[in-house]
């Protein structure tokens, strides 16, 4: 119905594309098809937005403009029906391209060496923030919207409203980029399978504590063994879901704050300073000084190796024997399926896919049998450091875009995020990226069909997930590198030891060579001096840091768990 509903809107905007005309009436059309009160303004409200988009967008009208983003759900909403809305509003002609996650950094990256326009904004993931800062080569919006942006920037923007802008800020202060979606990795789970009376009593009997969610890993790695080869409906289940083919897809699996979870880095909200998750130590200036832990790094640390150790250990215990063969995509439909009892690492993204009526995981009622928490910790993690990843799609300007370009793009941009289609926009893709839609009233009424989503958004836990931060000088040469070390660890080739050690040393070679070709100025690579693990855990002691840690001789702590009822009330009692 939904897809349905999408096209038909389309189609009855395309219709006004075709005129020359563009303005308040086909605003009106626009906010009478879709919006309604799915908003967090009123109907006078998005008329007063409105006029201001359509008074902006005047000296661009007639423009060609081309902007693209990833293939997700939100961007097809965007590019199906925002895009010809605001062409019919505002007379200027958006071309949303969609492509692949790893073509977009790829086209990013040739217009940013060649300085050709070849889109006039970028919908790009904030893990670039640091490539961004670092190069100088887009344009920072608080800049922007100051000066050469200001008469097209919309005065009701808010950027206060918006969640993610911590993601998108620089050392220097500035605005990088606008969010425009975002999702977590979160713990996923069969919320009926754990609270059956058998289940509980069996579970109790063997561990000597309830079943409910894991605090920590020790509770994690119990409940996967707990319920693999355990029959439930009559079908054989497994305690965990993974995915373990050396693909490109397996970076993703570790750069997004795997190894954080784990306890690698340092405390620091939104990431570990001066160590990040991703292990690189940078200076009192943010200039990166290593990865090694001879360096001061920890992408080779104990931390590290502990949470690649547990990775292979859970994969080929107490995952689907099918698992150490998929890739990211073949691996996320599978706990939707009805054989996984919980999933340490589960995209919210995948919401969307996992409450539809036919699934053997969702009640005949329409509500799911499962629910998402907060993610278990590592027993390197430490009260204050990230526990988790969000992935920020956001707006990003070029300085090699034209100024008349990017500000009919820029316009584009606001539009997509505005306070007028925001909540119809998160109900579609529910990535939900503004305050304001995720109090609205609908997603209070919806929330219980969307098993925990609205609920850790409303938490206080949200700000524990986070992007990869500032500490990555240049996140598309070196992120390539993770699945390759990590790869032969997956297929056995190295040890969890042997890949990390490898990671870090081609991490520090990529930092080498932008050290010496001096293309970020004073705030690109400095590497440190080498030393012993030892010396640079009493050098971080010293300064009231943690990382690199050293070994923990009991990697097994006290499990804990608890109950996912109390948890949501917690959450809603704050």
């Amino acid at each position: 119905m939904r897809r349905h509903l999408l096209t038909s809107t389309a189609a009855m905007l395309l219709a006004f594309t075709g005129t020359a005309f563009a303005g308040m009436d086909e605003a009106k059309t626009f906010l009478d098809a879709e919006v309604g009160d799915l908003s967090s303004l009123d109907r006078t409200a998005q008329e007063a937005e409105m006029q201001w988009f359509v008074d902006a967008a005047k000296p661009f009208a007639g423009m060609d403009i081309k902007v693209v983003s990833e293939t997700i759900t939100t961007h097809e909403y965007e590019s199906k029906v925002l895009a010809p809305a605001f062409t019919a509003i505002t007379g200027i002609k958006i071309t949303h391209d969609l492509i692949g996650e790893g073509d977009v950094v790829e086209k990013l990256q040739t217009q940013m060496q060649s300085g050709e326009n070849i889109y006039d904004a970028f919908v790009n993931d904030s893990d670039l923030i640091g490539t961004h800062w670092r190069y100088q080569q887009v344009r920072n919006l608080t800049d922007w919207m100051a000066n050469e942006g200001k008469d097209v920037t919309n005065p009701g923007l808010d950027l206060a409203d918006f969640i993610g802008t911590s993601f998108t800020t620089a050392p220097d202060k500035k605005l990088y980029q606008l969010p425009d979606q975002q999702f977590a990795n979160l713990y996923w789970f069969r919320y009926d399978w754990f609270n059956d009376e058998k289940n509980k009593a069996d579970f109790k009997a063997k561990y000597g504590y309830d079943l409910g969610v894991p605090v920590n890993w020790s509770a994690y790695e119990d409940i996967a063994e707990f319920f693999t080869g355990r029959e439930i409906d009559g079908k054989k289940v497994y305690g965990h879901m993974d995915y373990g083919k050396k693909d490109p897809s397996l970076g993703w699996r570790f750069t997004d704050a795997w190894l954080s979870m784990a306890g690698n880095g340092d405390k620091g909200i939104p990431n570990g300073r001066p160590v990040d998750e991703w292990g690189i130590k940078v200076d009192e200036n943010s200039r990166p000084v290593g990865s090694c832990v001879a360096r001061g790094g920890d992408t080779n640390g104990p931390a590290a190796v502990y949470s690649i150790s547990k990775y292979l250990d859970w994969l080929k215990a107490y995952a689907p024997p099918e698992a150490q063969g998929m890739t990211f995509s073949e691996s996320g439909p599978v706990p939707a399926q009805g054989t996984i009892a919980q999933q340490m690492f589960w995209y919210t993204a995948f919401t969307a896919d996992a409450v539809k009526k036919d699934l053997p995981v969702v009640n005949e009622d329409g509500t799911p049998k499962w629910r998402m928490a907060p993610s278990p910790h590592g027993v390197y993690w430490k009260d204050g450091m990230k526990l988790g990843y969000q992935d920020v799609g956001s707006w990003t300007l070029m300085k090699s875009t034209p100024e008349d370009r990017a500000k009919a793009a820029w316009l584009y941009a606001q539009f997509v995020t505005s306070k007028t289609v925001d909540v119809k926009k998160s109900h579609v893709g529910l990535t939900l990226i503004r305050e304001s839609s995720i109090r609205h009233d609908s997603f209070t009424k919806r929330a219980p069909e969307l098993g925990g989503l609205i609920e850790f958004y409303r938490s206080p836990a949200r700000v524990q997930w986070s992007p990869t931060g500032t500490n990555v000088p240049d996140y598309p040469k070196l992120a390539q590198l993770w699945w390759q070390a990590i790869g032969d660890a997956s297929s056995g080739a190295k040890s969890a030891q042997e890949a990390m050690d490898s990671l870090c040393a081609e991490q520090e070679k990529v930092l080498q060579r932008l050290e010496r070709a001096g293309i970020q100025g004073d705030i690109g690579p400095k590497l440190a001096e080498e030393h012993d693990l030892e010396y640079w855990n009493a050098e971080a002691v010293k300064a009231g840091n943690l990382a690199p840690q050293l070994k923990v001789e009991n990697e097994k702590e006290k499990p804990q768990t608890i109950n996912y009822d109390e948890l949501v009330k917690s959450w809603q009692s704050n």
